[in-house]
């Protein structure tokens, strides 16, 4: 890269690519029942940037409600964004389920945390900071 070049620091370079993805995630709870509290999203946070981390990718902002959470990673493009979302939500299922069995129980059963599905948007159509603000302003349970 030039000298001159002024890096931004959202944009990653490897070897032979320069990129700059970012995905805005919702992942719902199933049959979308009220089942988490802070604490838990505090843990599901934590849980989820260690996931990131181990795909070589940033959690750069999440929230959630008590049904839902909402996350912003930035990621490379060796990942497949589909094996980054099963891991996300396989590894906080279990974690969570374990770590909090007694609340889990009474609004979940059958060894199922979050809903199959999930949304993912590409960030790159609107300003990054528009994104951010939108999870940012999310209500978080008492």
């Amino acid at each position: 890269m030039s000298p001159r070049w002024n890096p931004n620091p959202d944009i990653r370079a490897g070897r032979h690519v320069v990129h700059n993805l970012h995905v805005h995630l919702v992942f719902v709870t199933k049959y979308r029942r009220d089942a988490m509290t802070d604490a838990m999203l505090t843990r599901c946070e934590e849980i989820m940037r260690e996931v990131c981390t181990d795909f070589e990718a940033e959690l750069k902002q999440f929230t959630g409600e008590d049904d839902h959470v909402h996350l912003l990673v930035h990621y490379p493009p060796k990942v497949q964004l589909s094996k980054l979302v099963n891991s996300l939500k396989g590894v906080s299922a279990r974690l969570l389920r374990k770590e909090y069995d007694p609340h889990v129980r009474r609004f979940l059963w059958g060894g199922h945390f979050w809903s199959g599905s999930y949304f993912a948007g590409s960030s790159s159509g609107a300003p990054l900071t528009v994104a951010e603000q939108y999870i940012e302003n999310q209500k978080r349970p008492a």
